[in-house]
């Protein structure tokens, strides 16, 4: 029997060398004359043993990280393709701590199959969602996702469900489905993840979501800097519409869903629903006023659809296990499972899924194991360049999107960057600043000229230059592009920076200016 040996050909697992490991391992098949074959996977998620390598004996998958090139000689010596004893060799994947702890919903197969493989697909419980879905009504899936409590994983939470309901009620001869996969928030990677490692989730997501609404057409929009994930969705999108799941007549429906893949030219802004939506129209990528909501008036006018990838890539399980068995997971009005991307000075980092609930603190000081430096953790930021910073003090919040809200931060996309206690959080709110100024695409006036005040305050404060008075400015420029700028951008660059100067007060205190000598 054939023997299966899995390498990643997932983009961090490939930055760590995977490709040249893949083709050092089919060099010593060749060499050996032996009957195994290399099957490119998704990463499962823990980066700090990438690449990892993986062997299928007896039904169970024998994990050995991170492998180098020089190593693939002495993993075969020891007998790899049996699965025999090796220093790197990690015992059963499944078993791992880090994996065993997960609750895995959305990322169920990432890792596990082959991403361009539709049979592999299927044979791990590909398309029963799809499937129930065509043989029910619109208003029914609808009423399905809005059941499951299913919110918004981009960064907003709004409730799935409602949004979809809203472009089901619209009239309109035309409507859309857009994956919004534009991820340009730090220490985030999900999406490219679902999009490299499983392409058919986001697939089956979009074209439930299509026949629920009444859209006929869908479309990827992601970032230039995923080519890996840009060629994975483009190549399974062309395999899905030749199995007839998409076309004409999904899976033999006779209701019409297709999509493709459209690439963004860098803006960090173009994350935000309209300006994207005026990205794909070939637009300037700036912001647009609300009303009208892209439900109504979105793409070319259309009602449409915007959700995250990891939002649409949660619709096929929900619809294949129904809404009460998502819903079980979770609290209050945070259900389901949330994957929470951990990056930046820790041991352990990458993809954690579990349910809603946990708290940072286990989060960093168990799951990430600490800092990679060793020194204590001072500050972690959730949600992304635009997220606050929690203090030690503020551990025990739980992953829940109100819970963050009533501590003044926010979930957005679900990524945390751990910094240690070498942090200089002056530093981090000018970076904050300076972000929003660069990325700002200049429409409205708050977040346009407020980002770049923001920095000039920030370094008179720096400098000593009247500290206590640049401190009331600063924070007074940072209410006034909260509640002033037209989209998250500007309005919520002040979240790292109020978070900084609340929590780390010491980090304001300006270093006396060096007289120049006479």
């Amino acid at each position: 029997m054939t023997v299966r040996i899995y390498v990643p050909c997932d983009a961090a697992a490939m930055a760590l060398g995977a490709e040249h490991v893949a083709k050092a391992i089919s060099e010593q098949i060749v060499a050996r004359g032996l009957d195994a074959k290399i099957v490119r996977n998704g990463s499962r998620g823990m980066h700090w043993l990438e690449p990892l390598v993986e062997v299928e004996v007896s039904g169970k998958r024998i994990g050995y990280g991170p492998v180098k090139t020089k190593d693939v000689v002495s993993l075969f010596d020891a007998g790899l393709i049996a699965g025999a004893d090796h220093p790197l060799c990690l015992g059963e994947v499944e078993e791992l701590p880090f994996l065993k702890r997960q609750t895995r919903l959305t990322f169920a197969r990432c890792g596990i199959t082959d991403p361009l493989s539709l049979d592999d697909y299927e044979a791990h419980g590909g398309l029963a969602g799809l499937r129930r879905a065509v043989s029910m009504s619109p208003a029914d899936v609808v009423k399905e996702v809005t059941d499951s409590g299913l919110r918004g994983r981009g960064g907003a939470g709004f409730p799935t469900g409602i949004k979809w309901k809203t472009v089901l009620d619209a009239p309109g001869d035309r409507k859309y489905i857009v994956c919004n996969a534009d991820e340009g928030d730090s220490g985030t990677f999900a999406d490219r993840m679902i999009m490299e490692g499983d392409p058919f989730v986001l697939i089956e997501g979009m074209a439930i979501a299509g026949l629920a609404t009444g859209a006929t057409k869908g479309f990827i929009y992601t970032r230039s800097e995923y080519p890996h994930a840009i060629a994975a969705m483009s190549r399974a999108i062309d395999i899905a519409r030749s199995a007839g799941i998409l076309g004409t007549s999904v899976l033999g429906s006779g209701k019409a869903f297709d999509m493709e893949v459209r690439t963004g030219a860098g803006a960090y802004v173009c994350g935000e629903e309209t300006a994207l939506l005026n990205s794909l129209e070939g637009k300037r990528g700036i912001v647009r006023a609300k009303p009208p909501l892209p439900a109504h008036k979105g793409l070319f006018d259309c009602p449409t659809v915007i959700n995250n990838v990891i939002s649409l890539a949660s619709v096929p399980v929900i619809m294949d296990k129904g809404a009460a068995y998502y819903r079980d997971f979770g609290l209050g009005r945070s259900r389901g499972t949330i994957p929470i991307q951990i990056a930046g000075n820790v041991k352990h980092g990458g993809l954690f899924e579990t349910a809603f609930g946990i708290s940072l603190g286990d989060l960093v000081d168990d799951i990430a194991g600490g800092t990679a430096s060793g020194r204590p953790v001072k500050a972690v930021q959730v949600g992304g360049p635009l997220g606050a910073y929690f203090p030690r003090s503020l551990f025990d919040t739980p992953f829940d999107y109100e819970a963050f809200a009533a501590k003044d931060g926010l979930i957005g996309h679900a990524g945390i960057v751990v910094f240690d206690e070498s942090a200089d959080m002056l530093k981090q709110a000018r970076f904050a600043m300076e972000f929003c100024a660069v990325e700002s695409c200049g429409k409205c006036t708050p977040c346009r000229i407020g980002s770049t005040r923001g920095v000039e305050t920030t370094d008179k404060i720096a400098r000593g230059i009247e500290p206590e008075k640049n401190r009331e400015l600063l924070a007074d420029l940072c209410n006034t592009m909260k509640f002033g700028s037209l989209c998250a951008l500007g309005g919520f660059t002040p979240y790292p920076v109020m978070s900084a100067m609340t929590h780390f007060p010491e980090d304001f205190v300006p270093t006396p200016l060096i007289e120049a000598a006479e």
